[in-house]
């Protein structure tokens, strides 16, 4: 009875070790040009993940996609052209340098001009405003006992 409730109890829980089937590919050479390729990639059901690194449907069928692409004799340069033309700028992560993405590039530029712009004005007001007040002043009794007490003279105790 021991044997036979150890036989069911490993049975049940065969299917927890189990994993997914990874598609075989069979030319490592191709494997290699499709996963360089796919780090390029952005998985867009991810956003934060290469196609490369995301386990997503959507990223296994791209791979699967490029894989077949290449199948078909073409480039990298082409699947690339192939999938921004289906998926637009957005799927490459390095995207080009063109008028519909330049303030990629510039926006972080013109963000720091901006800012050490502010930056610079506020200070200057600052000190303009600084300059702008008038040195306190003291009075003549005042000026006359700072003065008595420097020499070491009378600590004016006892003077209302």
């Amino acid at each position: 009875m021991k044997y036979m409730s150890c036989l069911v109890f490993a049975l049940l829980l065969t299917p927890v070790l189990a994993k997914e089937a990874t598609p075989v590919m069979g030319d490592a050479v191709l494997q290699e040009r499709v996963m360089t390729l796919s780090k390029e990639l952005r998985c867009l059901v991810c956003q934060g993940q290469s196609l490369a690194d995301s386990h997503s449907d959507f990223a296994i069928d791209m791979r699967n996609k490029i894989m077949d692409l290449m199948k078909q004799g073409m480039s990298d340069g082409e699947v690339k052209d192939y999938l921004v033309a289906r998926y637009g700028d957005f799927i490459l992560y390095r995207t080009p340098f063109k008028a519909t993405t330049f303030w990629l590039y510039l926006a972080p530029f013109a963000l720091l001009i901006t800012g050490g712009a502010a930056l610079w004005l506020s200070l200057r007001k600052r000190r303009r405003q600084a300059g702008e007040t008038e040195p306190a002043t003291i009075s003549a009794r005042d000026e006359e006992r700072v003065k008595r007490l420097l020499q070491g003279g009378d600590t004016g105790e006892g003077q209302a």
